[in-house]
């Protein structure tokens, strides 16, 4: 394990300097990738039902299950919330906007570290052929491994490039789909609420118009 983990660390290190930052951008891209799959997991899997946020609007405690989508958001709401209708609408509103923000954080961001790899791969290609003119000028065609070691740098750089972007932009593009579904199941839930809150402030209008 030990043997492969140098063999592999020497392959690697022949990319020369371009592979620091392909390798920083590679964690920085799986460590959103697993924190986003971790969180879509958890907010789309056991939750509360929309009749037990309907009680939990009309002052009723709403059972201690399940920590999915809708009740982070009905949480989100009840502590915000000011006791008037129409009022309350409008903090609903603002609860559930920024709960879509979160579902949409980080996949912009990964999206563009699984672009900028290979970039950075072909940087290291332009590098390295570079690198193999320099020594074609100079030794000519005869010094195989002078030339060698230009051609490697293409290679290894143009190679993890693809590795770290292949999967990274097929798993982004999963991550956004998932993202979108538990969005139009936000929206949905927001709705139901924000109807509830509609009928909770309808009375009040009308027994003040009737003043």
């Amino acid at each position: 394990m030990i043997d492969q983990f140098w063999i592999t660390y020497d392959y690697l290190g022949q990319g020369g300097w371009v592979m620091v930052p392909m390798g920083v951008a590679s964690v920085l891209m799986w460590a959103m990738i697993l924190e986003r799959m971790n969180t879509f997991r958890r907010l789309g899997g056991k939750d509360i039902e929309a009749i037990d946020a309907i009680r939990a609007l009309e002052g009723q405690p709403f059972p201690d299950r399940g920590r999915g989508l809708r009740r982070k958001l009905l949480e989100g709401f009840l502590g915000a919330r000011t006791g008037t209708a129409n009022i309350d609408r409008v903090v609903l509103k603002h609860v559930t906007e920024k709960n879509r923000r979160f579902l949409r954080g980080k996949l912009a961001f990964i999206a563009v570290l699984a672009g900028v790899a290979p970039l950075l791969g072909l940087l290291g290609t332009v590098l390295g052929m570079i690198q193999t003119f320099e020594v074609i000028s100079i030794f000519g065609t005869s010094n195989a491994k002078a030339m060698a070691g230009g051609i490697s740098v293409a290679m290894v750089t143009t190679q993890s490039g693809l590795v770290v972007a292949i999967p990274g932009l097929f798993i982004s593009g999963a991550l956004a789909r998932r993202s979108r579904r538990l969005e139009s199941a936000l929206d949905e839930f927001s709705l139901a609420l924000d109807r509830k809150l509609k009928s909770c402030g309808e009375p009040a209008l009308m027994e003040a118009g009737t003043i």
